[in-house]
């Protein structure tokens, strides 16, 4: 899988450009805010239909136009095809091939990416939210059905949530009923967004734990652990499942009602990593946290190949910096040959691998893009 050519249209910084790219590794050298992440950000979006960056579709919109359009050329196993995200102030639009996709589920997923930027090395020591972020981000693309689902558990958790809130704020009665049903659509979406992250990262760690291995040079055994909110296990059924999320929702629904928001469900849970079974969130070295950053990363783009059969695009955003001399040739090493690559740096230089040094290499100035042959 590769893009070999990309469109922007009012893109951020960019009024209109138009690049080719090689299926191998591609260098973006650029001082910064001249524009690089941008580009980077036009790839992600590309194929993710949002931002990593911010979650409003309007920022990505050059002041004081109305549309914003990223057009895309890659092949995949399926041969050529055209991908493309229109933003409006009305919102936004997708197509394959020209055919508009009515539903973000029926986008997602045909053009593969995995990104590693300097806030992923925050995976482990960061907030629960941002390891929430990097599984739905992956498993989003590999299972449309879990999209659907998590799409669905956040449209009815958004209108329970202001419900309770209504309740509390006497801007109607309690009614049970209301609840009841909210509370039934909710636990519907979740036992299957709990049942596939479960299965997500038991293959994750299948792939990760000889990864972390290997850049430990041996020396450690990473594990990776799912904290529900509620007591539910890989090990039950989705009717086990559903009926001990019942229970809980039913234990907590006059906490809930005093508090005004949901306390429990998929929203609300973590991920552990463990490293010779000690918690490295909190008794980690950086190095280890690092590694094991390094490692999933690693392990998504061979989980996503065995998913679908090739391999993913790799877009690494300021991150080959952050890593010791180590780390960068295990990642490099990695990918050569065998993965379409973006990778943004100020400078080449410290940068010691065959990989970058047959690298096409595009220099980013004042919104403009100059191809080095």
């Amino acid at each position: 899988m590769y893009i070999n050519e990309i469109t922007l249209r009012d893109y951020r910084n960019y009024n209109k450009i138009s690049l080719h790219f090689e299926n191998k590794v591609n260098v973006i050298i650029g001082e910064n805010a001249q524009g690089k992440t941008n580009l980077m950000e036009a790839i992600y979006v590309l194929a993710m239909a949002k931002s990593h960056r911010t979650p409003r579709d309007k920022e990505l919109i050059q002041w004081d136009k109305s549309f914003a359009k990223v057009e895309g050329h890659l092949v995949n196993r399926n041969g050529p095809l055209q991908m493309e995200v229109i933003f409006s102030q009305k919102g936004k639009k997708v197509k394959i091939n020209h055919l508009e996709k009515k539903r973000l589920s029926d986008y997602i997923g045909t053009c593969n990416i995995v990104m590693f930027a300097p806030e992923d090395l925050n995976l482990v020591k960061g907030s629960p939210q941002v390891r929430r972020k990097f599984l739905d981000m992956e498993m989003g693309q590999i299972y449309s059905i879990y999209l659907y689902h998590l799409s669905q558990y956040h449209k009815v958790l958004k209108q329970r949530n202001q419900w309770l809130k209504d309740v509390i704020q006497k801007k109607h009665k309690q009614d049970n009923t209301m609840l009841d049903v909210m509370t039934d659509q909710l636990i519907s979406s979740a036992v299957h967004v709990l049942e596939k992250r479960f299965t997500f990262l038991h293959k994750l760690q299948a792939w990760a734990q000889p990864i972390h291995k290997e850049i430990s040079r041996g020396s450690e055994l990473l594990k990776i652990k799912y904290l529900p909110s509620i007591n539910v296990s890989e090990e039950m059924d989705l009717s086990t499942m559903r009926i001990t999320i019942e229970q809980e929702f039913q234990r907590l629904r006059a906490k809930e009602l005093q508090r005004g928001t949901t306390i429990a469900g998929p929203h609300r849970d973590d991920l552990q990593f463990i490293v010779n079974d000690r918690d490295i969130q909190t008794y980690g070295s950086q190095g280890q946290q690092r590694t094991t950053a390094l490692s999933l990363k690693l392990a998504e783009i061979q989980l996503i190949r065995e998913k679908v059969g090739e391999y993913p695009i790799l877009l690494l955003d300021d991150v080959l910096s952050e890593l010791d001399d180590y780390r960068q040739s295990h990642l490099l090493n990695t990918i050569q040959g065998k993965v379409q690559t973006f990778v943004t740096t100020t400078s080449v230089e410290g940068i010691h691998h065959q990989t970058l040094r047959e690298a096409q290499l595009y220099v980013v100035e004042d919104r403009k893009i100059e191809v080095k042959r």
